[in-house]
């Protein structure tokens, strides 16, 4: 049973290119690698068919893995998004109760999360901690270094 993945446009279109990257540059590259080797003779101790046979299988799979990821993709309609709530795409301000700090997030999928450019994923603790909440509410959030508290300023798209 799969699990349908929440993606933005431009997440989406990402995945699919890295999907036609391994089909039409990374399994051709390893087919050749693979007809180089076996021209080379005897395949019982060929340690080059061997590598190159393994690499075959572990694209075959990731393929397979990301075919499967396309097929239960599905695009967040942004417009369509409640901003009552923190959700998946909401860009939520929160503060740091503790010490002040103020940090401005877009919650997003596990494949789309991006530290640097501001989005963390729903499945992160700091994402499963603010899933749901609303502009007022403080989200207490268990962290490997203990737990913290953040309240929730602003949610928008």
């Amino acid at each position: 049973m799969s699990q349908i993945s929440y993606y933005t446009p431009e997440g989406l279109k990402k995945l699919r290119e890295e999907l036609d990257h391994m089909k039409s540059i990374e399994r051709p590259r390893i087919s050749q690698q693979i007809a180089e080797a076996r021209d080379k003779g005897d395949l019982s101790e060929n340690a080059e068919y061997d590598a190159a046979k393994e690499a075959q299988g572990l694209l075959e799979m990731k393929i397979a893995k990301l075919e499967e990821e396309l097929s239960n993709a599905r695009i967040i309609d942004e417009s369509q998004l409640d901003t009552s709530k923190a959700l998946v795409l909401s860009k939520v301000r929160i503060k740091n109760t503790t010490n002040g700090m103020e940090m401005t997030y877009t919650l997003v999928s596990e494949k789309e999360a991006d530290l640097k450019a501001g989005k963390i994923s729903v499945t992160s603790p700091i994402g499963k901690g603010l899933l749901g909440k609303s502009v007022g509410d403080v989200a207490e959030i268990q962290v490997p270094s203990g737990n913290l508290k953040f309240e929730v300023l602003e949610i928008s798209r």
